[in-house]
């Protein structure tokens, strides 16, 4: 049977959102799941999918994220903490949230309430118990790196992170680079809800962080790419207009040449 590269319309999408959380305290979760359906998103709109670690860590975050991917029907898929509350913005916010990126970018594809442009250009729009709403920064803006409590993914981008990094931190960063490699953006948008905690940096997310550096710089490093029918060399450095000369190759040949000799 052959198919047909038609693009998904609208209908076509069982529901709006597919509203995904891994889940370790079913209380806290209902919870959650309750204050979703009091702000809009009530189950003829939403499907609710969870992974269950209640009785120990049967998944870690970045294969519960990828199984969530996978099997979620919404047109959106909302990766979620469930220490939220989507006790402020409702879902009238966010959908006007999205359609205001709709017009500024068709290639977005993720977006959070808190994220990353640069070195030392944190922003966010979140409240806490005790605290409030806590913002920092103009919205919407292209972000490098989001922040895990509430993940805005498009279906039809059919994202996903890495199969060789594990665990329950910076997935949200991967999934950022995945997205640009595949040439879609990442946003930070002024969506509020609650957030309970604060996060925690132990020693797991510092291994995480050494895991993802070590990927990505092997897999951005400068290089040579040879096809059947052709050869170009791949750099983000300065020596990318030396080594694409093609009298570099030249010698880069003469060598190899000399070396099957010897």
């Amino acid at each position: 049977m052959s198919i047909q590269a038609t693009p998904i319309k609208r209908d076509e999408h069982l529901f709006e959102f597919s509203i995904c959380t891994l889940v370790t305290r079913r209380a806290e979760y209902n919870e959650m799941v309750q204050s979703f359906n009091d702000s809009g998103f009530t189950d003829n709109l939403c499907e609710y999918l969870f992974a269950d670690n209640t009785d120990g860590n049967l998944f870690d975050a970045y294969e519960a994220f990828n199984v969530f991917l996978r099997q979620a029907k919404g047109k959106y898929i909302i990766v979620c903490h469930q220490d939220i509350l989507i006790n402020e913005d409702d879902i009238s916010d966010l959908r006007n949230k999205l359609d205001e990126l709709d017009a500024i970018d068709s290639n977005w594809a993720i977006c959070s309430n808190s994220g990353a442009a640069g070195p030392n250009h944190i922003v966010y729009h979140i409240s806490y118990p005790n605290k409030g709403l806590m913002s920092k920064g103009r919205f919407p803006l292209k972000v490098n790196a989001i922040d895990e409590n509430f993940i805005l993914v498009k279906n039809t981008a059919l994202l996903k992170v890495s199969n060789d990094v594990n665990g329950f931190h910076l997935y949200g960063t991967d999934l950022c680079l995945q997205a640009e490699l595949n040439g879609f953006s990442a946003y930070a948008i002024a969506f509020n809800l609650t957030h309970k905690s604060f996060g925690n940096r132990d020693e797991a997310f510092y291994r995480i962080k050494k895991e993802l550096v070590k990927k990505y710089d092997s897999f951005f490093r400068s290089r040579w790419v040879q096809t059947n029918n052709t050869i170009f060399f791949l750099s983000g450095s300065q020596i990318k207009f030396f080594l694409r000369n093609p009298i570099s190759l030249f010698f880069i040949r003469m060598f190899n040449s000399l070396k099957k000799k010897f």
